[in-house]
């Protein structure tokens, strides 16, 4: 879901993996086996990440078109 919306996944410690995205301030850890469920928590996280994602994005397309 992360790499669709265009996150770039890194290595972390253990079983966690770092996502990072030219438009999303910070990054976005993740526990856990790519076969594991997510926790809720981190369903929420995620789907605000690609949210802020989308909005930037719409955003710049917006500006491009007024231009």
């Amino acid at each position: 879901m992360l790499r669709q919306s265009g996150f770039t996944e890194l290595a972390g410690k253990g079983s966690h993996t770092n996502w990072i995205h030219p438009k999303y301030t910070g990054k976005l850890t993740v526990s856990g086996k790519d076969s594991s469920d997510a926790k809720t928590y981190q369903e929420k996280d995620v789907q605000q990440a690609i949210k802020e994602v989308e909005q930037k994005q719409q955003q710049e397309n917006q500006e491009d078109e007024s231009i």
